[in-house]
């Protein structure tokens, strides 16, 4: 592989969850090294602030939970080289013991995270070039549940065999994922310090990680074209504990 093969220069870069947290500094990364980048959200409001506080970008707006509305963003897109899905946003009501369940609220999460996933893949990987990628995000919880954690530990999983299938069914489109432990979003800040600490506890590296240290892994998935059906942790050493 030349060197001249592991840059982003002038490519197409589209970001699902892309206005906020590491969707962002996935879009900043990518914009640094020189890539062409579509900020996609469902909120209008959040796509134009990103657009803004990033410059160079364009934004789009996309229901994951609305086949639909994926169909008609897809079918806007044109032509790219890469996709990454960051978005799916945690409810509350995931985070309860099994007698407590709110299923309304697991059925959600689902939509979004893994039936949302799936949507963008079948209505834009035919836009993908050849040599591109997609990247899809699960999470630490896949392998280190913990007590009323076991939804976002089974969307999680299920994300993470979906690549596997995904990346032999459009092969040889690479599929791959990332796997982030407890990164410092501002929806992460908000937690109280004790539970950050609780969840880091152990670590080989005990701190949460950066938005930016996340973002870094999707783009060597993009960049890897030797790369596909890979989860790639970046957890702190949680696979170790």
């Amino acid at each position: 592989m030349s060197d001249t093969t592991m840059s982003l220069a002038g490519k197409r870069v589209v970001l699902i969850g892309g206005a906020s947290g590491i969707g962002f500094a996935v879009a900043a990364l990518s914009r640094a090294q020189g890539a062409e980048v579509l900020i996609a959200s469902r909120n209008a409001a959040n796509v134009a602030a990103a657009v803004e506080r990033l410059s160079g970008t364009k934004g789009a707006t996309v229901d994951l939970r609305d086949e639909a509305s994926v169909s008609g963003f897809s079918q806007n897109l044109g032509a790219f080289d890469h996709l990454a899905i960051t978005a799916g946003d945690w409810d509350g009501r995931l985070f309860r013991a099994t007698q407590d369940l709110d299923l309304a609220a697991a059925r959600n999460g689902f939509d979004v995270r893994f039936w949302g996933a799936l949507a963008a893949v079948k209505h834009a990987s035919r836009l993908v070039a050849a040599n591109g990628s997609i990247t899809l995000t699960s999470g630490m919880l896949t392998h280190r549940p913990r007590r009323a954690t076991l939804l976002a530990t089974a969307i999680g999983g299920a994300v993470e065999s979906l690549v596997r299938g995904l990346a032999v069914d459009l092969a040889p489109l690479r599929i791959n994922a990332v796997r982030p432990g407890l990164i410092l979003t501002d929806h992460v800040k908000q937690m109280p310090p004790d539970m950050q600490r609780t969840y880091v506890a152990g670590l080989p590296l005990p701190r949460a990680g950066s938005p930016t240290e996340a973002a870094t892994a999707y783009v060597y998935l993009m960049l890897n074209s030797y790369t596909t059906g890979q989860i790639l942790p970046v957890d702190g050493g949680g696979g170790l504990v």
